[in-house]
């Protein structure tokens, strides 16, 4: 049971400023009770060393979600915004001991046959692709037609998605990360990745779904599923968010003024890292962290902000030191893909920055808005004005599906004067997916 009043880690004042509420939490002791959502009770952990303490003690705390006491005992609401995030899915983040050894051998054995180069030319692409579909216009938001757009079409090239199944993926992930229409996201993500489960096993390519498939671990189909949920959503969210936060730290003036594109990366995984509050434990016994009490089968989660902004960390965060900060985690459960991670951020923003060389915040910095919830920290919207460049590859075709895709330069160039300051680029409906109009474009 929690002593005392929980601290509410969402609404408006949370996320205006999440530091003011670490820092309250932190004055109490290494870890303190909070909600996640209205019903949704929790510890946060945001002490340095106690959350080190609980990352590593795998004996003590377990990712199994099925441990949880609360939504076991119906006491938490089904329809809370958070369970997509919490509840068990048999893949390496909610697994423990042996099963979770044999998710992640899986895993970062088929991570491991990326190529760098391989990579990084699929980022230039993808970039290429989307920079096109606004650098006529003068003006974009980077958050919603760059940042967020870029991992997913990526990870449909990693997974060897055909068209139609990426098109479905693409917006059934939207939907999850967005919160729209959770439970039929959530089933269409489902029947989508089986559909591509089955392809693959019939006919194998060069990607990361195949080298699930032909792994020695011998993945079922509903784990393969659920390995690829787990790629995708550890994947996406967070780059989206790194992207998002390194591009506002390069083009807010003091702060980012001359500043290398690796280092504003690593402030921001210092400083603002794209997954604030995360990895999940569950006690396997009542017992005491550093003086706060903890019951069996509670949720406890750690703050990597708040572990980041730990006083005992001052020097090696004045010096953006890669090896203490947790943005990665730490212990069995660390981010197995932080490599490939940074390599695709990294190339992301140069792409970004080449191809707009004299882009600008279209807004103050301090007004950019940021997205409520518990677990991550990112942008609602990264308005920016430049000069206007032609397109250097053909637009997307017109097809049959219903995900919307980008719209033709000359028609929402069209639509300028109408353009919000801080809104995306408008776009006439289209009829094809994202992904499908980048096949269209770059047969691949």
């Amino acid at each position: 049971m929690h002593a005392g009043v929980s601290t509410p880690l969402y609404g408006e004042m949370f996320s205006a400023d999440p530091g003011a509420v670490y820092d309250k939490l932190r004055a109490n002791g290494p870890a303190a009770p909070v909600e996640l959502a209205p019903g949704v009770d929790a510890t946060l952990v945001t002490s340095h060393e106690a959350a080190l303490r609980v990352l590593q003690n795998p004996g003590m705390f377990a990712r199994d979600s099925r441990r949880w006491a609360a939504l076991n005992e119906g006491r938490v609401p089904m329809d809370s915004p958070v369970l997509p995030m919490m509840f068990y899915r048999p893949n390496c983040l909610f697994t423990d001991g042996a099963e979770h050894l044999r998710l992640r051998k899986a895993v970062t054995e088929s991570l491991d046959r990326l190529n760098d180069n391989r990579l990084n030319r699929h980022v230039e692409r993808i970039a290429g692709y989307l920079i096109d579909q606004f650098s006529a216009l003068g003006r974009a938001d980077l958050l919603n037609d760059y940042a967020k757009l870029l991992p997913l079409l990526l990870f449909n090239q990693l997974f060897g998605c055909p068209a139609d199944i990426g098109d479905r993926l693409t917006r059934s992930m939207s939907a999850l990360f967005d919160g729209l229409d959770v439970i039929q996201a959530n089933e269409e993500l489902t029947s989508c990745l089986m559909d591509l489960v089955a392809l693959k096993r019939r006919q194998p390519g060069d990607d990361i779904t195949s080298w699930l498939i032909q792994h020695p671990a011998g993945l079922r189909d509903e784990e393969l599923k659920d390995q690829l949920v787990m790629l995708m959503g550890a994947g996406v969210e967070p780059e989206r968010n790194l992207i998002g936060n390194a591009l506002l730290l390069l083009l807010s003036g003091e702060g980012g003024a001359g500043l290398r594109i690796e280092d504003a990366l690593d402030d921001v995984l210092w400083n603002n890292p794209p997954i604030a509050n995360y990895a999940t434990h569950y006690p396997m016994q009542d017992l005491n962290l550093g003086g706060v009490p903890m019951d069996a089968g509670s949720p406890v989660v750690i703050s990597f902000a708040a572990a980041n902004s730990d006083p005992v960390l001052t020097d090696a965060r004045l010096t953006l030191s890669k090896g203490a900060h947790l943005a990665w985690g730490a212990g069995p459960h660390a981010c197995p893909a932080k490599s490939p991670a940074q390599l695709i951020a990294l190339s992301a923003i140069e792409c970004l920055l080449n191809a707009l060389p004299d882009v600008t915040l279209a807004v103050p910095a301090e007004s950019v808005e940021w997205r409520p919830g518990p677990f991550q920290r990112g942008l609602v919207s990264l308005p920016v004005r430049f000069s206007p460049v032609a397109a250097r590859t053909a637009g997307p075709a017109v097809g049959a599906d219903t995900a919307p895709a980008p719209a033709p330069a000359q028609a929402a160039a069209e639509q300028v004067q109408a353009y919000p300051q801080a809104a995306g680029p408008a776009r006439a409906p289209q009829k094809k997916g994202w992904w499908s109009s980048f096949l269209d474009v770059f047969r691949v």
